[in-house]
């Protein structure tokens, strides 16, 4: 019989890490917990609220009977919705890179009742969809969620936020390449100004990448996200000290992290290889949707698409991008930088 180990207390009234949060870790046991959090606009730790869920729905017209892929399936809220719509009949195909939110959620939608005839989770990056529709597809619809999950943005081991402390990691598949820390203590100054630039479109690219390189002369690392937070707000110290510089320095954090989000996971590469596989995994008439939510990673999409269009290979594509309701964006604040582009399969 396993050994009964009471749960460990918090010090306060309230829990305050991500570890300490075990209400919002267990949104079936606790769910008043949740609600509560989620009613305050905020995502319950270890949780991710899927973002534009019937937008998505609306586009992909899911039928009973198709297949389907959800190309990056996180959490599983979106996936969830899906088998819904296929009411115990088709197929619906996972995939996912982190080793440890695709057990999690595998597991999830097992209890939830989806056994492995109709829902399968494929540890696996959605630059190989090709492969993956050898087994799978064709597919009839296709969603692609380009976010990174709540529930790696909360974890503080993971590395994500430049809120929370913790080893400065970032990769989306831990047992695979090398964390954020070190890819960037091997970059020159031309290569972070670069990274910044291209993949966060940075107006300070040049003063923290000089800042970054000068420390390096001096033997520093920077090994965690509190060393990176405070070695962007270092760099911009000639700021004038107005009202307007938190929020600078607040915007110019996250552009950091998500610029060195992207360049550790190769974010962009894998984009690219999925759209140029997208048309051959379709079947005649499928659908798919794409939610962005960068500006680079848009104009990929939108640009595929038209080419795609102009080729006669999409039959309808979306004119304009598809943007959260304000009332969704007031209830999840991570909803409000999202775009949906769609496109149908000739």
């Amino acid at each position: 019989m396993e050994e009964h180990r009471r749960r460990k207390r918090y010090a306060g009234t309230h829990p305050k890490t991500f570890a300490e949060k075990y209400k919002e870790h267990d949104p079936d046991k606790y769910a008043d917990t949740v609600a509560r959090v989620i009613s305050k606009g905020s995502t319950p730790a270890g949780m991710h609220l899927s973002i534009m869920a019937d937008e998505v729905l609306e586009v992909l017209r899911i039928q009973p009977g198709e297949r389907g892929l959800d190309a990056t399936l996180g959490y599983g809220g979106h996936a969830r919705r899906m088998l819904e719509c296929l009411e115990g009949r088709g197929h619906l195909c996972g995939l996912d890179v982190d080793p440890i939110e695709i057990v999690r959620t595998r597991e999830r939608l097992r209890k939830a009742g989806y056994g492995e005839e109709i829902f399968t989770a494929v540890r696996e990056n959605f630059a190989r969809i090709d492969s993956v529709a050898r087994a799978y597809g064709p597919f009839q619809f296709v969603l692609a969620d380009l976010g990174v999950s709540s529930m790696q943005i909360d974890n503080p081991e993971r590395g994500f936020s430049y809120k929370l402390d913790g080893v400065l990691d970032l990769r989306l598949d831990p047992e695979s390449g090398v964390p954020a820390w070190q890819r960037l203590s091997r970059m020159s100054r031309e290569e972070i100004q670069g990274m910044l630039e291209e993949n966060a479109d940075e107006p300070y690219a040049r003063e923290i990448a000089g800042y970054i390189a000068r420390q390096r002369k001096k033997g520093v690392v920077l090994r965690t996200t509190a060393d990176l937070r405070e070695t962007v707000e270092t760099a911009l110290a000639f700021l004038p000290e107005n009202g307007e510089k938190k929020e600078v320095l607040k915007k110019t954090c996250q552009r950091v992290f998500q610029a060195l989000r992207i360049d550790i996971n190769n974010e962009f590469e894998a984009l690219e290889a999925f759209l140029t596989k997208l048309p051959q995994v379709l079947d005649k008439g499928g659908r798919v949707a794409i939610l962005t939510f960068h500006s680079g990673e848009d104009r990929m999409v939108k640009k595929a698409f038209q080419e795609y269009y102009r080729q006669q290979i999409f039959t309808e594509i979306s004119r304009e991008v598809v943007r959260p309701s304000p009332e969704e964006c007031r209830a999840n604040g991570r909803a409000r930088s999202t775009k949906l582009r769609w496109a149908i399969r000739g």
